[in-house]
C-alpha cells in the first residue's frame, strides 16, 4: 500500500495520495519539458475531477483500432503483432496528443486465446476479418440453476463451472475438486489425485504456454505506453477498470435474454448474486489501481441504458449493487470513470445520487443530452464524452469543430468536463480526428 497508516487514512486522504503518487511517478522523462507537460496533463484530470476549471479541458477519447488503422494496419496485427502496435500507438500520440494514453490494453492478445481456445469471443482473424473489432457470442455461459453455486462460492463457481465453459483448454478443470478440500492433512493426497490424469496435465501445461504469451504481450504494451508517458508526457487513461454487478451477470454469464427473463423467475437470486460480486468488482479494479499508480478505474456500462430496463427496474435492480461498488471503490481512494454506452437520459435523476460524495467520479457518456446531463449530474460530478463516432467517420473538419464549440460552451463553462468520444472509436477520418482534438484545445482553454 502507499503508506504504512494507509487503513487509518480517510477517502479523502487516499484520494488526494494517490493523485499525488500518479502525478509524480517515477518516469525517467525525456526532458525537463515533457515531465512538465505529464504532471500538467495529470493536473487537468484532477482539477476537472474535482468540478474545477482547469486550464483547459482535459482531451480523453475512447480509441480502438483507429490507430492502427491510421497507420496501414489491421485489427490482426493489433492483436498479434506488438511491433506493429507499438508503431501504431506512437504515430498517433505523436499526431494527435491527447490527454490520456488510448488504452493498448484493450487490444488483448491474440496468441493467448489461441492457446486457450477461448470461446466467449470473436477477434480478429478467429470468428471475424481481420480489420473487424472483437465481437462477443451471446450465449448463457452460467446455467439458470447455478445461481446458488456462485453466490455460495464464487471463486469455486468461476474455477469449475464458468472458466471451464470460457475455455476450452480449461474444460479438464471440472475434474479437479474444490481448493477448500484442503483443510486437513488426510484430505490432501485425495485432492491431488486428479493431477495425474493426463487432461489435466496437457491443461497445465497449456496454460503456463499462455502464461508465457500473457507476458510476452504484458511486456509489449508496458513498453508502448511507459515510452508514450517518458517521450510525450501523456498519462494513461486509466490504470484498472471493473464492472457494474448486473453488467458482470448480463454480459458474459447469464446473457441479456437470460437474465431479463431471471429478472422476473428468480429476481431474489439475482439481488443474492449482484451483492455477493460487489466485493469482486472492487477488488478487481483496487488490485490493478495499486500495481499501476493510477487511480482512475475505467467502468463500461451496458444493461442499464435506457430501453434495456424501465426506471423502476434500473433502481431497484441496477443501481443498487453498482452504487455499492462505486461507493467502494471511492472508499478506497479511486476515482470511478463510468462509460455509459447508449443513452442514459432516463437515468440521470438517479445517478445523480447525493450519497456519492461531490467531486469524486466521471460520468463519461455516448447518446445523451448533455445540457441535461450538465445540470443534473454535473451538479455532483464530472461529466464527459458525447462527441459522435459518426461525425468523427463521416462528418466534415468544420461540423466537427462547430459540434465541438457548442458542446464546450454547453459543459465546460464552469469546469468539470471532459472532452470525449460518444463510442469506442474503430473508423475515424484522420482530418476529422485532428479538428476534435484542435478543438478541444482551442475552446477547451476559452470557455
Amino acid at each position: 500500500m502507499f503508506t504504512e497508516d494507509w487503513n487509518e487514512l480517510t477517502a479523502d486522504q487516499r484520494l488526494e495520495t494517490r493523485l499525488d503518487a500518479w502525478q509524480n511517478l517515477p518516469i525517467e522523462f525525456a526532458s525537463p519539458e515533457v515531465a512538465t507537460a505529464y504532471r500538467d496533463r495529470v493536473q487537468l484530470w484532477r482539477d476537472a475531477v474535482a468540478l474545477k476549471k482547469p486550464a483547459r479541458v482535459p482531451i480523453a477519447p475512447w480509441i480502438g483500432l483507429f490507430p492502427m488503422r491510421y497507420s496501414g494496419f489491421t485489427g490482426h496485427d493489433a492483436y498479434y503483432d506488438y511491433a506493429k502496435l507499438g508503431q501504431a500507438w506512437d504515430k498517433f500520440h505523436a499526431d494527435f496528443r491527447p490527454d490520456g494514453l488510448a488504452m493498448t490494453i484493450a487490444m488483448v492478445p491474440g496468441k493467448v486465446l489461441d492457446i486457450l481456445d477461448y470461446k466467449l469471443y470473436d477477434w480478429p482473424g478467429h470468428g471475424v476479418g481481420n480489420d473487424a473489432s472483437y465481437q462477443y457470442n451471446e450465449r448463457e455461459w452460467m446455467k439458470e440453476d447455478e445461481y446458488d453455486l456462485l453466490i455460495n462460492d464464487p471463486s469455486n463457481y468461476w474455477q469449475r463451472y464458468y472458466v471451464p465453459r470460457m475455455f476450452g483448454a480449461a474444460e479438464p478443470w471440472q475434474m479437479l475438486p474444490p481448493f477448500t478440500d484442503l483443510c486437513e492433512a488426510p484430505f490432501t493426497a485425495p485432492f491431488f489425485v486428479p493431477f495425474s490424469l493426463a487432461p489435466v496435465k496437457q491443461m497445465l501445461q497449456k496454460m503456463m504456454d499462455a502464461g508465457d504469451a500473457a507476458m510476452e504481450w504484458l511486456q509489449a504494451f508496458m513498453a508502448i505506453d511507459g515510452k508514450q508517458m517518458a517521450t510525450l508526457g501523456i498519462p494513461q487513461m486509466a490504470g484498472s477498470a471493473t464492472k457494474a454487478p448486473y453488467d458482470i451477470l448480463g454480459d458474459t454469464m447469464r446473457g441479456t435474454r437470460g437474465l431479463m427473463l431471471d429478472k422476473f423467475r428468480r429476481p431474489e437470486k439475482v439481488k443474492a448474486a449482484m451483492e455477493r460480486l460487489v466485493p469482486l468488482a472492487v477488488d478487481w479494479a483496487l488490485r490493478s489501481a495499486d500495481a499501476t499508480g493510477n487511480p482512475i478505474v475505467f467502468i463500461p456500462i451496458h444493461k442499464g441504458a435506457d430501453g434495456f430496463m424501465s426506471d423502476a427496474d434500473y433502481r431497484e435492480l441496477y443501481w443498487p449493487t453498482f452504487k455499492a461498488v462505486l461507493l467502494g471503490l471511492i472508499e478506497q481512494g479511486l476515482v470511478p470513470m463510468v462509460f455509459a454506452e447508449g443513452g442514459y437520459n432516463e437515468r440521470l435523476e438517479v445517478i445523480a445520487d447525493s450519497d456519492i460524495p461531490k467531486g469524486r467520479m466521471i460520468w463519461m457518456f455516448d447518446d445523451t443530452d448533455m445540457a441535461r446531463a450538465k445540470q443534473i449530474v454535473g451538479a455532483r460530478q464530472a461529466i464527459g464524452g458525447n462527441v459522435p463516432g459518426s461525425l468523427l467517420a463521416m462528418g466534415t473538419p468544420e461540423r466537427v469543430d462547430a459540434y465541438v464549440k457548442d458542446l464546450l460552451s454547453k459543459t465546460a463553462v464552469d469546469g468539470g468536463f471532459f472532452l470525449g468520444t460518444g463510442i469506442v472509436l474503430d473508423e475515424a477520418d484522420p482530418a476529422c480526428f485532428k479538428a476534435f482534438c484542435d478543438a478541444g484545445r482551442t475552446y477547451g482553454a476559452a470557455v
